[in-house]
């Protein structure tokens, strides 16, 4: 399984963070990155540090102002994805939603459309009044209003907040019924939007999430299986990414998964390297960054980490090249790779730990200059 990894009487979970819900059980994986506090204590700080950030890095792209604009309570991970998509579909509903022209056939006492003659004859017979006809019909009745309000059902089902469940039965009388549909993935990779319908992108998103996450479990009907879960190291990444680029100078450049070939077959494509953070891409200044969200304790990188910045010093000519990880206190341990025949004394590689806070701008701010103070000196 990619979450998680069976172990004697337990369960490991991997680098992946979220919530499971099994029936009535709800099960966190939450971040951490030390060990000092009380289980109480931790559950609260991570699980706030996993909302924001999910926030921050834009994970769902709301249309809320602010996140203070979605009544999130800061003790539910769950609840967290659920408001997300009521916050949507409650801004699509304000907004209007839309129509779209979709074809039509029955019964009418007027005639209007074309008039299916074979159809028309076997129903209509002694009823001379009706017409068989097929017409446009211009309403909310498609495929991306059946998507939503299929989801909407589904929460209304699984929801277990007490908080949520009145918005919830507000959106089930708000919304058009729809008819059932069957989703699968193919169901979401076929959708398109255009300038009307661009609004329903990350609603569409969020519910596509949930429902092909969602294992309704066909034997007894009782424990249904919820599993919205996302991968640690890319939420820091893009955490780390989003608040390099808030703070930093106008005259430098930043970017995400720069990458370069360095290795060419006689067939095939080439193999290609993928730093997370390069600054000042192709400038003597050039710097590059990898994050890992791990504890390193006081030990050393692995050599896998250490060979693959070897790497980035090399093809990137970077002035220098830095792992960024979170820690218990803020810290900088600086090393240097050996001397080889080729290479001389002088490359760098330093370990940048930041210190995990609560409150996210001042931890963004202090990621920023803490890489400033680095990469200066």
């Amino acid at each position: 399984m990619p979450y998680f990894s069976l172990i004697h009487n337990g369960v490991r979970f991997n680098e992946h963070v979220g919530v499971i819900q099994v029936g009535d059980l709800i099960i966190e994986i939450l971040p951490k990155a030390d060990r000092r506090n009380s289980q109480s204590e931790d559950e609260a700080k991570w699980r706030k540090v996993l909302i924001g950030m999910l926030l921050e890095v834009d994970a769902f792209n709301l249309h809320a102002p602010t996140s203070a604009a979605l009544r999130l309570k800061a003790n539910s991970v769950l609840d967290l994805f659920f408001q997300l998509f009521i916050s949507e579909v409650e801004y699509l509903l304000h907004s209007g939603l839309v129509k779209k022209y979709r074809r039509k056939e029955g019964n009418v006492t007027a005639l209007k459309g074309n008039l299916i003659f074979g159809k028309h004859i076997q129903q209509n017979l002694t009823h001379h009044e009706r017409f068989y006809v097929g017409h446009a019909v211009y309403d909310p009745q498609h495929k991306l209003h059946a998507i939503i309000y299929k989801t909407i059902r589904l929460l209304k089902h699984i929801n277990t907040s007490a908080d949520l469940h009145s918005h919830i039965g507000n959106l089930l009388l708000s919304f058009p019924e729809m008819a059932d549909v069957m989703v699968s993935a193919k169901t979401f990779d076929t959708i398109t939007y255009n300038r009307k319908t661009e609004p329903y992108r990350k609603c569409i998103e969020i519910a596509r999430l949930i429902l092909l996450q969602y294992h309704p479990d066909v034997t007894k009907g009782r424990n249904h299986v919820l599993a919205l879960m996302f991968d640690m190291n890319l939420v820091w990444e893009k955490f780390v990414y989003k608040s390099l680029r808030k703070h930093i100078r106008p005259e430098t450049t930043i970017t995400a998964q720069s990458s370069k070939s360095f290795w060419k077959p006689d067939r095939g494509m080439h193999s290609r390297i993928r730093p997370d953070i390069v600054i000042d891409h192709n400038t003597e200044h050039c710097i590059v960054i990898d994050t890992k969200w791990k504890n390193l304790n006081g030990s050393n990188p692995s050599p896998d980490d250490l060979r693959q910045m070897y790497v980035y010093h090399q093809y990137f000519g970077a002035k220098r090249v830095g792992m960024i990880y979170p820690g218990q206190v803020p810290s900088r341990v600086a090393g240097v790779y050996l001397p080889t025949k080729e290479q001389g004394a002088g490359l760098q590689c330093c370990l940048i730990g930041i210190c995990v806070d609560t409150e996210l701008r001042r931890w963004q701010k202090a990621i920023y200059e803490e890489v400033a103070n680095w990469s200066e000196n």
